[in-house]
This record gives structure tokens, sequence and C-alpha cells, in this order.
């Protein structure tokens, strides 16, 4: 049963690591810890994705900096309070890490990518660009063990973005593609913007399933 759960969100991200493991919160002893990645894109720019990782996977005392790593695991979001407001935090919870040495082959390992398998839980924004281009924003609920889930923020484009721009709340969809990275300014005060980061999953395909 465990494994047909986990099923349904397929994280693989291989880049280069470009910090400490920082302790994020403990629970029942076993401490978590963020692990910042690099993780390149086509366009020759790249994403810093975090990676949340127990203490019982590696050994956290490791200084990884520059070295080249693969992650395998799911995309998971959790609800932070800060500012008297709950605030969508994402990462990478890793479940496999494997570390390669300068000498292994790192062409085959696919970059960044993501499977999904969830239910669209408030109504698709559609939108176009000042350039025309068409963009519809999913948030998706996709289900954990003991009751609980993960809320993604997803983001199509073209063609997807017109067919998401349709989808009742509570449809059953899958979408296939990369976890990115945004910069945004948050306004904290009367004059004041703060630079903060979204994560989102950037939609290459999708399917509808079915109406709940």
């Amino acid at each position: 049963m465990t494994d047909k759960v986990f099923d349904n969100n397929q994280v693989s991200i291989a880049g280069e690591v470009v910090g400490d493991f920082v302790f994020s919160h403990d629970v029942f002893g076993e401490g978590f810890y963020i692990l910042d990645v690099s993780v390149s894109r086509l366009s020759n720019s790249y994403d810093i994705i975090p990676i949340m990782v127990s203490e019982r996977l590696t050994d956290v005392k490791t200084d990884l900096k520059g070295k080249f790593i693969e992650v395998m695991g799911q995309f998971r979001s959790y609800n932070r309070h800060e500012d008297n407001k709950n605030r969508l935090v994402l990462s990478v919870f890793a479940r496999e890490i494997k570390v390669f040495e300068e000498d292994d082959d790192i062409e085959e390992v696919k970059p960044n990518h993501i499977f999904l398998d969830g239910f669209v839980c408030k109504q698709p924004i559609y939108r176009k660009t000042p350039l025309g281009r068409e963009i519809a924003d999913i948030l998706l609920a996709v289900n954990r063990p003991y009751g609980k889930s993960d809320y993604i923020p997803c983001i199509c484009w073209g063609r997807n973005a017109r067919f998401a721009e349709n989808f009742a709340v509570g449809g059953h969809i899958q979408v296939w593609g990369r976890i990115q990275s945004r910069e945004y300014q948050k306004k904290v005060g009367e004059n004041d913007y703060e630079k903060r980061v979204a994560f989102e999953v950037s939609v290459s395909k999708l399917e509808y399933l079915e109406e709940i």
C-alpha cells in the first residue's frame, strides 16, 4: 500500500550542491535539514531547489558543496506561520541521494523531472501576458498517507493553459514537468518590499482523468 501511495508524487532532480545542510525541524527526535541544489535549465539559466533531508538518510555533517548529486523523492508542502499568516513552503523530500564522483558519467542523468497525480483544489486561473503568451495556474492537492495532502502550484502554457482553464474543482489530473523557482516582490510595509522565491511545477504534459 505504501508504495502505491508514493506513486502519485515522483521527483528526480540532479545538480550541484550550493550550500551546507541547514537545520529545519525535527519530528519525534529525527532531524530534518535543508540542502540547496542548483539545477540547470535548457536555457542556460538554473533553479536553486531546496531538498529536505533526514539525518537518517545521509550524514548531514558532510560538506557536499560543489558536489553533483541526484535526488529521488517527492515534492512536499507545509504551511509555515509567519506575520499572522500561513505561507506555503515547498521542498523536495529526499528518499534517495546519490553523490557523484568526478569521473562518473552524468550525461544520462535527467536533471529535473516530476510526475504528480492529484486533484484540482481551486478554480484554475487563465490569463495572457502582455506579449500574448497564454498561462494557466493550477493548485493541485496530492494525497499522502494518513489523510495528509501536499498542495502544489502548477503553471501551464499555451495549449495546455487553454485545456486547463476549464478544469473543475475536484477534477482528477496527472501532470508531468519540472520544478522551477521564480523570484517575486512581497509587500511587507507601506513602501517596503521583500524579495522572495516561489516554487512551482512548470507543466509539459497533463491529462484530465475524471471528475469526483
